[in-house]
């Protein structure tokens, strides 16, 4: 599933091609994503100038003057820039045709994505409302992480997963940041000091950085708005590495299933 990185990539690569053009015409050619896509969306959209493009979350956010338009990739889904010449394959569910002959074309081979119109202020819709803070803002710091954890029970790798307490942190991201902070997938949140979130919050902003830089991670099914894989894989130390030798003590890493995810960390250098 693309994450955050990923997600941000993605605007980075589109946003130059789109923003302040005006849309010309809409084609769906599925209109059963995860969520129906709205039968008058060509109606709505043609005519709208982009005025910003933007993430919150996972969620990338087209803002127009009369509305915005909130797209997610799910689990396999691409936004590709295009010309309008290229022509459309299987699983391309969504063409938005602007008056510069660019065609921003979504892909989602399983359908998990979404592609949504609302006219409100988009942080109050339904999907955005009950997110939590930017793991890449000033609000997310050791400070929120104590906080928001106190007497919580569950594993802290599921803890910062959870899109309530921080967005984007998906599986890849939670691994490596553990490992870097050097606390074990297991241990309870609230069990964890204030120093030890410290150490955690400062390896979320890092990694997530790096990888935001570095283009992504590599999944089997992500590409960049170019056509492009992420390469951040190349960096990963825990992530998909179970049975192999730690790259810091050489321990062979334990790999077990936590909140039904595959979850890679090392028993010596994760206490």
């Amino acid at each position: 599933m693309p994450e955050l990185p990923e997600v941000e990539t993605t605007i980075c690569g589109i946003k130059p091609h789109i923003i302040q053009q005006t849309i010309a015409t809409v084609i769906v050619r599925h209109f059963g994503l995860r969520w129906p896509i709205d039968c008058n969306i060509r109606e709505i959209l043609s005519g709208l100038r982009i005025n910003s493009v933007s993430r919150r979350g996972k969620y990338i956010l087209l803002g127009t003057s009369k509305g915005t338009l909130i797209l997610h990739l799910g689990m396999s889904g691409t936004l590709r820039i295009l010309s309008t010449e290229v022509p459309a394959q299987k699983h391309d569910h969504v063409d938005i045709i602007f008056s510069n002959k660019i065609c921003l074309r979504f892909r989602d081979p399983r359908r998990f994505g979404a592609c949504l119109w609302t006219t409100a202020d988009p942080d109050l819709h339904p999907l955005l409302s009950s997110l939590g803070p930017e793991p890449l803002s000033t609000d997310f710091n050791e400070a929120y992480l104590w906080q928001r954890s106190r007497k919580r029970k569950l594993p802290i790798k599921s803890f910062i997963m959870d899109s309530k307490v921080v967005v984007g942190v998906g599986n890849i991201y939670a691994a490596e940041a553990l490992f870097s902070a050097g606390i074990s997938p297991l241990k309870a949140a609230g069990k964890i000091s204030l120093a030890r979130y410290q150490l955690l919050a400062a390896a979320i902003k890092t990694i997530l950085q790096s990888a935001i830089q570095q283009g992504g991670t590599t999944l089997k099914d992500f590409f960049n708005s170019e056509g492009k894989k992420g390469y951040f894989s190349v960096k990963l130390k825990v992530y998909g590495r179970g049975g192999l030798p730690c790259l810091t003590c050489k321990t062979l890493l334990k790999e077990i299933r936590l909140g039904q995810r595959s979850t890679v960390y090392c028993t010596r250098c994760q206490k």
